[in-house]
């Protein structure tokens, strides 16, 4: 199910439990967020659209092409319905996946960037390639990875949802990283660069 918060622009979408049992660990940040909105009535203005299950089927990842026809299909349709300008995707992570998924052999063993580290276990990258291509050059496009049994990761990772739940654009966003996570901006800017070209 889909929830809808204010109206108007800029739509941004966030989406969690992508496959398998990861709405276990991250479908709750995507409600906590619900329920703050509707008490506080954020956003402050535009759209901020919340998918908190997207599958809770079998794991099928995101980087591979089945899983949009497939599990990713409710997701799709949503992108699709919605043309968010900001989209985030929440993920979650086993500490001992942790240099799978930011050592320097990533772009080899699958084809895309590392993920950086921000703070508190909580990872930062860009979307599967397959999905990167529904939305223009200039939407914000993120992927957060959250570690399981951390509590800290997961308040940090509802922290920084909420203040993208506000944000207006991808320049606010990378202003914000810039000034607070000047070494993460970089890399990510300089992955996305190499990856997809002009940013």
């Amino acid at each position: 199910m889909i929830y809808i918060l204010g109206n108007g622009s800029p739509v941004r979408l966030f989406a969690a439990g992508l496959h398998g049992e990861e709405w276990k660990d991250t479908s709750c940040l995507l409600e906590q967020i619900l329920c703050m909105g509707k008490e506080l009535k954020i956003p402050n203005s535009g759209t901020l659209a919340l998918l908190p299950r997207v599958s809770t089927g079998k794991y099928l990842s995101t980087l591979d092409r089945r899983y949009y026809s497939g599990p990713g299909k409710l997701l799709l349709s949503a992108l699709k319905y919605l043309r968010p300008e900001i989209y985030v995707e929440v993920h979650s992570y086993s500490k001992k996946n942790f240099e799978n998924l930011t050592g320097k052999a990533r772009i080899k063993r699958r084809g895309v960037p590392a993920f950086s580290v921000l703070k508190e276990g909580v990872l930062l990258g860009s979307v599967s390639p397959f999905i990167r291509q529904y939305f223009p050059k200039e939407a914000l496009c993120l992927t957060f990875e959250v570690e399981k049994e951390n509590l800290a990761s997961k308040q940090f990772a509802l922290h920084f949802l909420t203040l993208i739940g506000e944000m207006q654009s991808k320049a606010e966003f990378l202003e914000f990283l810039k000034k607070d996570f000047p070494k993460q901006a970089e890399k990510a800017i300089e992955d996305y660069r190499r990856f997809y070209g002009e940013l």
